[in-house]
């Protein structure tokens, strides 16, 4: 069986992650630190934090940014429920939008006919590793500052609604010849287990606000923050005599551990040839479904972006949601695991209970029920690749 995303664990994991067992410290300590300081250079922003999860970073971020209730937040309805969950218990209004036709990503014009008073944030989200049109999503956000009504310090300092990228499948993707991290306000990444580059479980909160905004600061507070708001982490207990601390608010519990930044220093230190492999996966994929007249091929390159290669979202001309259902069973019965993603969130009970109807987005309606993930990642070889071809066009052609 072809699996859709095995992480890319080793022998070089192993040793890292034994010596950092074997180092005597294994929750936030040296190798987290140095994991920061690795993130905020490759990507170019101007600070990082790393935590737990992503969904944790995006909660004490939005939690920071003093976002709550009387709040809207906009927010693409086609995304995986954690984007939209943040916000919810945040205690701010979710406001939904429509992705644009010509990609999976959201529409900038129903971000701008989305955009009140009370509009506090943007969160685009870059699917499947594709950037969004972040020039017009700026754009958008400096118009808004004329109606824009903040409520605390922070908020009259930037005087606009903030744009915070949902970059968890987008770490090594490219827009205006900047990275993803150094493009948004502020970018949350994921490094969950079937990301690109992963720690297992964990995720980054990279930092990159106009320059009134002192990043050293923001820095020291995010380290009290996901640390129950604890004024001493556990490495800065270990001088001589420094047990004593202070508990400056009730923060929160997600810092990364030394076990997760040991992966995610060695993922990191050969990311470019992960990026490279993938690359060379996609192009295989073009390669073969160009070819025929029932494949919709995915963006994934023009000349102000350039993907992140994490998922290849094939679409399939003319399929409905029980036809692509029944795709994915017939591939799998030739031994080749195959995703979708995603739901869109009004699809979902959760969402619906909260009176979000999928007929609002029919455009993300239209794109969900032909979406078909094919497996991208670093240990494919072009002769499973090749596999996974031939048991997607079999399986389609079958059904045509």
């Amino acid at each position: 069986m072809i699996p859709f995303s095995p992480p890319r664990i080793d022998d070089e994991t192993v040793a890292e992650v034994t010596a950092a067992l074997q180092s005597g410290w294994i929750t936030t300590g040296p190798r987290t630190k140095q994991f920061e300081k690795d993130i905020t250079n490759y990507v170019g922003c101007k600070t990082t934090v790393c935590v737990n999860s992503w969904t944790n970073g995006m909660q004490v971020l939005l939690n920071w940014w003093g976002i709550g209730e009387g709040d809207e937040v906009i927010l693409p309805a086609y995304t995986y429920c954690a984007s939209g969950n943040v916000v919810l218990h945040s205690g701010a209004k979710l406001i939904l939008v429509d992705i644009d036709e010509k990609d999976f990503n959201i529409s900038v014009e129903k971000i701008r006919n989305a955009i009140t008073p009370k509009t506090k944030a943007i969160i685009p989200v870059d699917i499947g590793g594709y950037p969004c049109d972040y020039k017009e999503i700026f754009q958008i956000a400096k118009d808004a500052s004329k109606q824009f009504q903040p409520k605390n310090e922070l908020q009259r300092k930037l005087g606009r609604p903030i744009v915070i990228a949902d970059a968890a499948h987008s770490f090594g993707a490219s827009y205006a010849g900047k990275r993803v991290g150094a493009v948004a306000d502020i970018t949350v990444f994921s490094f969950h287990a079937v990301k690109n580059l992963t720690t297992a479980e964990g995720g980054a909160i990279s930092f990159n606000l106009p320059t009134e905004f002192d990043h050293d600061e923001i820095y020291k507070e995010f380290c009290v923050k996901i640390l129950h708001g604890q004024s001493k982490d556990a490495l800065a207990k270990t001088k001589k005599g420094a047990w004593k601390y202070d508990v400056e608010e009730p923060g929160f519990k997600c810092n990364m551990t030394d076990i997760q930044a040991a992966i995610g220093l060695v993922e990191l230190k050969r990311y470019q040839s992960n990026l490279e492999r993938r690359k060379e996966i996609y192009r295989l994929y073009e390669s073969a479904f160009s070819k025929k007249d029932w494949a919709i091929l995915p963006r994934f390159k023009n000349d102000q972006k350039e993907t992140s290669y994490h998922l290849y979202q094939l679409r399939l001309k003319g399929f409905d949601e029980a036809q692509r259902d029944q795709l994915v069973m017939a591939i799998a019965e030739r031994d080749v695991a195959v995703n979708v993603h995603f739901q869109p969130l009004p699809m979902l009970t959760a969402y619906k209970k909260r009176g979000y109807q999928i007929k609002d987005y029919p455009i993300s309606f239209n794109h969900y029920v032909n979406e078909l993930s094919l497996p991208v990642y670093y240990d494919l070889n072009d002769e499973n690749v090749q596999t996974v071809i031939d048991a997607v066009c079999q399986s389609v052609e079958e059904m045509v």
